[in-house]
């Protein structure tokens, strides 16, 4: 079994000894190293990240590991659930987030898993960036919020983002067209 840290992310099969695969512990501590280098590199009251996963078997578990890992940072969740990559990708400037973690492990067979990182622009980290997350990890210093500062959870299924996102778009070119032309539109 295997456990693969890199400046992407993390990947592994999901079972067997901490360290050495993709256990809830590792989950855990890799979310909280995201969260942290969030935390200490862009200086809000509030962060907001975006997840969004695909429908592997070990999906639900390490979406729910990662989701509150973040909660317990104070870091607000939009949970897109099950979407694609892209999607995740995209909805990150879309809903102004600080950063997007998308679990999948793409074209692995069923026993892998992985949590791929992202920036505020939507875009996997750079090389610096993802060292900074690896030795945050192994550090461990984590500073989790207190009762009252902990993050908050916006479920907002693939479905309704992109619904939300396209009537949003159809109605600004609405406005665009001028009188006789926008009632037009509005009756096709």
């Amino acid at each position: 079994m295997t456990l693969i840290k890199s400046i992407s992310g993390i990947r592994g099969t999901i079972g067997g000894k901490v360290g050495d695969n993709l256990t809830p512990v590792d989950a855990v501590k890799f979310a909280s190293a995201y969260g942290t280098f969030l935390k200490n590199n862009i200086k809000k009251d509030k962060l907001k990240v975006v997840i969004g996963r695909d429908a592997r078997i070990s999906g639900p578990m390490i979406h729910n590991l990662v989701m509150n890992t973040l909660l317990g940072l104070g870091i607000d969740v939009i949970d897109l659930g099950l979407s694609t990559t892209p999607t995740v990708e995209i909805a990150v400037p879309m809903e102004e987030a600080d950063g997007g973690i998308i679990l999948t492990a793409s074209h692995n067979p069923k026993q892998w898993n992985a949590l791929k990182l992202l920036n505020a622009k939507g875009e996997f980290l750079s090389g610096k960036e993802g060292e900074l997350i690896l030795e945050i990890a192994e550090s461990e210093a984590f500073d989790f919020s207190d009762v009252d500062s902990l993050g908050e959870i916006t479920v907002m299924l693939i479905w309704t983002f992109i619904l939300m996102r396209f009537w949003t778009f159809l109605w600004s070119m609405l406005r665009l067209l001028p009188g006789e032309n926008s009632r037009l539109l509005l009756m096709v």
